[in-house]
C-alpha cells in the first residue's frame, strides 16, 4: 500500500498554487477555484479550499488530532533551503540530522508546517 494523496485546506487557492508552484518547484497538474493538484512522484497534493479560515498560529508544534503535515524529499536539502530562504519563506527548523536523515520544516502561507528531507543515497 502506497500514499496515492494528501489535501491541504488552503484559505487562498491562488496565493497557495503560486507558493506551492512557484516557491517550492512543485509541477501543477491543473488549477480550479475550489481544487487543484500538483503531479509529484508517486502521489498527488491537493489544494481545497477551506469553509473556515485556519487557526491562525504559525506554531509547528501545535498539532491537534487530525491534523497533518506533508513531507517532501530532495535531492540536496541545503541547496532546497537556500532558495527558501531566498523566496523569504519562514523556516522554523533549519536544515539538521534527526533520526539519520537530514530535515528541515517550513511554513505555507496559511502557516501549515511541511517538511523537507534529502534523498537517502540507495544501498
Amino acid at each position: 500500500m502506497r500514499i496515492n494523496y494528501a489535501i491541504v485546506f488552503v484559505s487562498d487557492m491562488d496565493r497557495s498554487v503560486a507558493f506551492y508552484r512557484d516557491v517550492v518547484g512543485l509541477p501543477l497538474k491543473f488549477q480550479s477555484p475550489g481544487w487543484s493538484e500538483f503531479a509529484t512522484e508517486g502521489s498527488t497534493l491537493a489544494l481545497h479550499l477551506a469553509d473556515a479560515p485556519g487557526s491562525g498560529t504559525a506554531d509547528p508544534e501545535d498539532l491537534p488530532a487530525g491534523r497533518c503535515r506533508t513531507g517532501f524529499s530532495v535531492p540536496d536539502l541545503d541547496q532546497f533551503h537556500s532558495k527558501m530562504l531566498e523566496k523569504s519563506v519562514v523556516c522554523v527548523q533549519e536544515p539538521e540530522e534527526v533520526f539519520g536523515a537530514r530535515v528541515a520544516l517550513y511554513l505555507d502561507p496559511d502557516g501549515m508546517g511541511f517538511g523537507v528531507g534529502e534523498d537517502r543515497p540507495s544501498h
